[in-house]
């Protein structure tokens, strides 16, 4: 959703080809033809080269805009939540969500997993909450590449069975991003896979 969310929010043109994970397209040949690791979300640049992992992709897309702080503090702050994003929340999110709500079927044999995953996201959620607690977005400049980037897997906690009433300044801050320009929900992607976060 991250480089997705960003490309609408900045008004840019882009084709945007649907990798159903769940049927394993992406080990398709075809789709290895285009990336070998055969991982998405992948980006081919207008230069025609290949950019994988989300928020990569995302500071690619946000280069140069209103969206990337123009203060090389703010910067590396950004750049700390991105980090921030991908080894304290999503490692344990993206998981519990896949088994709770995209792939329910198997809910009951990894109920322990899912356990696990929601206790590891909490820690993480808590700073995250303590941090929003004086502030409208992450960083004090206002909305910017890491709101996205947090906002991707944070959004749907309550999808990976995470209570939102226990993070009051998290579900005020996504009431905050989802009312910023051009923002577009989730559901508008037109999936409901693991990759779409």
């Amino acid at each position: 959703m991250k480089p997705w969310l960003a490309l609408n929010q900045l008004g840019a043109s882009f084709e945007l080809t649907l990798i159903d994970v769940l049927q394993g397209e992406q080990s398709s040949e075809t789709y290895k033809a285009i990336n070998p690791l055969a991982v998405v979300p992948f980006l081919i640049t207008d230069a025609g080269r290949g950019v994988g992992e989300s928020n990569a992709m995302l500071w690619h897309i946000c280069e140069g805009s209103y969206l990337i702080p123009d203060d090389a503090s703010d910067r590396a702050e950004a750049l700390q939540w991105m980090f921030f994003e991908q080894t304290k929340l999503e490692p344990y999110i993206s998981p519990a969500r896949f088994f709770n709500y995209i792939l329910p079927s198997d809910r009951d044999a990894r109920a322990s997993d899912i356990a696990n995953w929601q206790e590891k996201a909490k820690p993480g959620l808590d700073r995250l909450n303590a941090h929003l607690a004086d502030r409208v977005f992450i960083l004090d400049v206002g909305y910017s590449v890491a709101d996205i980037s947090v906002f991707g897997y944070v959004h749907v906690l309550e999808q990976a069975g995470l209570n939102g009433q226990d993070f009051p300044n998290v579900m005020r801050w996504i009431k905050a991003v989802r009312e910023t320009k051009n923002f577009v929900e989730l559901d508008d992607l037109g999936i409901s896979t693991a990759s779409a976060a």
